[in-house]
């Protein structure tokens, strides 16, 4: 049981790393504003986010992530209202709330390692 959480945790981490990597280390609004590729490739790991958070939620209800509902919710009205979605609220998240989501995912990795 303790693997699954484990790897759920991990794609979160992933995910996160994984914007990064497209952001090139660089957090420039209209870069990602104006190349489709990137902003569908961050939605992408966004929902991922959003689903592995879901899935700790249903399986693991003890394990306490801030704002996990919140994350779900992003996920899914990324995925269901694609046409409504804000690219200033998706950078608002990236720069904002992944970071503390990194650290707070790492930490609840170094607990059950």
């Amino acid at each position: 049981m303790q693997h699954k959480l484990q790897k759920y945790l991990f794609d979160i981490k992933i995910s996160i790393e994984s914007i990064h990597d497209y952001l090139g280390g660089e957090l420039n609004f209209h870069d990602f504003q104006s190349n489709k590729l990137l902003k569908r490739g961050i939605e992408r790991e966004i929902e991922i986010i959003g689903e592995a958070t879901n899935n700790i939620l249903k399986l693991y209800p003890e394990i306490k992530i801030e704002n996990a509902r919140r994350i779900v919710d992003t996920r899914n009205w990324v995925i269901h209202s694609y046409d409504k979605v804000d690219d200033v609220i998706i950078w608002g998240i990236v720069v904002n709330h992944l970071p503390k989501l990194k650290k707070e995912v790492e930490e609840l990795l170094d607990t059950i390692e």
